[in-house]
């Protein structure tokens, strides 16, 4: 069993920064894409970043150029690095790790943009 620790989550104002790490356990994590999803208040849980084993990655529309996603394979850990925050990136972030039909889902962490 993969267990995904996310940290990072919090309060920030409009414009502000934020940075969330999610530490994976196991040898999954080196043959995983990596994600980051995100889940607003009575919306569906939506894609925002993932990442390729081998670091090619993919953001949803909503947050190129604003949005980050790295990984430390040697750490087992994954990062989003969110600039520009605006209130509707508030969101419960899940972190994602997938390899062929497997998912694992970390418990979350509360982003909140607001003034």
């Amino acid at each position: 069993q993969v267990q995904l620790v996310e940290s990072g989550g919090g309060s920030v104002q409009p414009g502000g920064s934020l940075g969330l790490s999610c530490a994976s356990s196991g040898r999954f994590f080196s043959v995983a894409t990596m994600g980051w999803y995100r889940q607003a208040p009575g919306k569906a849980r939506e894609l925002v970043a993932t990442i390729s084993r081998g670091g090619i990655t993919n953001y949803t529309d909503s947050v190129k150029g604003r949005f980050t996603i790295s990984r430390d394979n040697a750490k087992n850990t994954v990062y989003l690095q969110m600039d520009s925050l605006r209130p509707d990136d508030t969101a419960v972030y899940y972190c994602n790790a997938n390899a062929w039909t497997i998912n694992f889902w970390g418990q979350g962490t509360q982003v909140t943009v607001s003034s």
